[in-house]
């Protein structure tokens, strides 16, 4: 279940008269400040905006687009009506973030089970959602996709090549752009090309985990697990754009010194110690690398994870203007 432009979507409940209007969302909400874009409605998205671009890139082109601010308080309340409201059809469902969750249900007619939540999410909180339905969840995750926006549909191991075949490997759930770019170097330029492609061979470029893993994926094959759990995040983070490059080294240092203490007092919050720290770096005018520093031992301590952030800083090794810093305090896998 993946809720539709979700973001944009709490903004037109709370302003109605945007209904049918362009609506960017992200930063402060002035689109002259440097920012990225959280979410973009489909209006705007017609006009080629979307998450991550910069916000002044979104204005040139989308100008008639409304702006707004990130408002994240309003944004998981109404996630959590969303989840409240999914659970209450007695499904096993698994929350994967604040506008998708897993569902496992068994049922001979999976499209009325998905026609069931998705009138169900639209009633009780007027949220529309799309649904993809699957034997696995690579498949279900990746029949969301088709599915946007507010419909429903299904992939299977007997649908998965007529529909996912031909499509770029980038379509896969996990493959990014440099997993492209790798891919297209070994001339693996598609899904089935990729599905087809030597075990050894992938194992020796993408590493013993990965290289398998890509091709597994795509063949559409993946764990059917749902877990009821409460979903937990994986890692705390901060991060700041600044309007002006900083070209000093020591204010560099400074602002990730401030953000690693603002994440050691999410991590105190959170109860949960830090098992690594990692620490990311946008370069003017937008190339962006992180390095992490992995902790001796598990730990909320404000003074080690301020030395962890410096250790990964100083991995660096370029000193050019800095627009963007963030700081990321990893938990470790299962922690709660």
């Amino acid at each position: 279940m993946d809720l539709d432009q979700f973001i944009a979507a709490v903004e037109v409940l709370r302003h109605p008269e945007l209904r049918g209007l362009p609506v960017v969302v992200g930063g402060d909400g002035d689109p002259a400040k440097r920012a990225v874009v959280a979410t973009a409605s489909y209006e705007a998205r017609e006009h080629g905006v979307h998450s991550g671009l910069p916000m002044r890139t979104a204005a040139r082109r989308c100008p008639d687009a409304v702006f707004l601010p990130s408002d994240r308080d309003a944004y998981e309340a109404a996630s959590d009506r969303v989840m409240t409201a999914l659970r209450e059809l007695g499904y096993v469902t698994e929350v994967l973030g604040m506008d998708e969750a897993f569902v496992a249900a068994e049922t001979d007619d999976p499209e009325a089970a998905a026609r069931r939540i998705r009138q169900h999410i639209k009633a009780t909180t007027q949220f529309e959602t799309s649904v993809g339905i699957g034997e696995n969840r690579i498949q279900a995750k990746t029949a969301t996709n088709f599915a946007k926006p507010a419909g429903v549909f299904r992939l299977t191991g007997q649908t998965w090549f007529s529909v996912m075949g031909g499509q770029p490997a980038g379509a896969l759930l996990g493959v990014g752009a440099k997993t492209e770019h790798k891919l297209t170097e070994l001339g693996i330029a598609t899904v089935a090309e990729l599905a087809a492609a030597d075990l050894a061979a992938m194992a020796d470029r993408f590493g013993p985990t990965i290289g398998p893993w890509l091709v597994q994926t795509a063949n559409g094959l993946g764990s059917t697990e749902v877990s009821a759990e409460p979903w937990v995040p994986r890692s705390r983070s901060r991060e700041t754009t600044f309007q002006q490059n900083i070209e000093e080294w020591a204010r560099v240092r400074e602002e990730v010194l401030r953000l690693a203490d603002q994440v050691t007092r999410d991590v105190e919050a959170e109860q949960r110690p830090a098992v690594r720290v990692v620490v990311k770096v946008r370069h003017a005018p937008f190339f962006t690398s992180t390095h992490g520093h992995t902790l001796a031992e598990p730990t909320s301590d404000q003074a080690v994870i301020r030395r962890a952030a410096l250790a990964a800083l100083d991995m660096f090794t370029v000193r050019r203007p800095v627009r963007l810093l963030g700081v990321r305090a990893e938990f470790a896998e299962g922690a709660r």
